[in-house]
């Protein structure tokens, strides 16, 4: 299950109005979803039986967590849980899945910032997850996407790194995989798809 366009519109700018007055950041995470969903929209149109719509509101949502306001994997945690209360279970995955090309939680670049009990049970969900192509698409399109429009992975994945101090060497080829993946199924350069 997974809302409509015009709901997950409406879902993301309420988020983005309820962060706005708890950040002391105020990040652009908004804009970045919505290059997140035109990536994966323009991807989906060109890979035979994904469903552009889909993909795009998968996309727009799946940092919805940050709802929550300034951190970490707490935008994981909380994307998770809202989603699910909503009865949107296709993105309440996507809100879990994300952030891990490598499907293991140690893979996760920032801080643990959520409770002992909720990273347990955001672990155990995790490892039962059962990746699709929409998983992936997303995790593609997670890097891919800048605040203000579609930027070079390598350059994107060099900032997490300079930002956070590390990005794993596995998860850095797990993207550079994703991305020949859906270059062959899509039968084109992956920038020349989503610019």
């Amino acid at each position: 299950m997974y809302p409509t366009r015009e709901e997950a519109e409406r879902i993301l700018l309420d988020a983005k109005a309820r962060y706005d007055k708890v950040s002391r950041i105020h990040g652009r995470w908004d804009d970045h979803c919505r290059t997140a969903a035109r990536c994966a929209e323009k991807i989906a149109a060109r890979c035979p039986g994904l469903d552009p719509d889909k993909a795009y509101v998968l996309g727009l949502l799946h940092d919805i967590g940050r709802w929550y306001g300034d951190g970490h994997l707490c935008h994981v945690y909380y994307g998770w849980k809202y989603m699910t209360e909503l009865g949107y279970d296709d993105v309440a995955r996507i809100c879990l899945t994300h952030s891990f090309q490598v499907q293991r939680l140690g893979a996760y670049i920032g801080k643990f910032d959520i409770p002992p009990e909720a990273v347990a049970e955001l672990d155990a969900a995790l490892s039962a997850a059962v990746y699709d192509d929409y998983d992936r698409l997303i995790q593609l399109c997670d890097t891919l996407a800048g605040v203000d429009g579609p930027v070079d992975m390598a350059a994107r994945m060099e900032d997490v790194r300079r930002r956070y101090g590390d990005y794993p060497q596995d998860k850095w080829d797990k993207n550079f995989e994703l991305r020949g993946w859906f270059e062959r199924w899509a039968g084109a350069d992956i920038y020349e798809i989503v610019r």
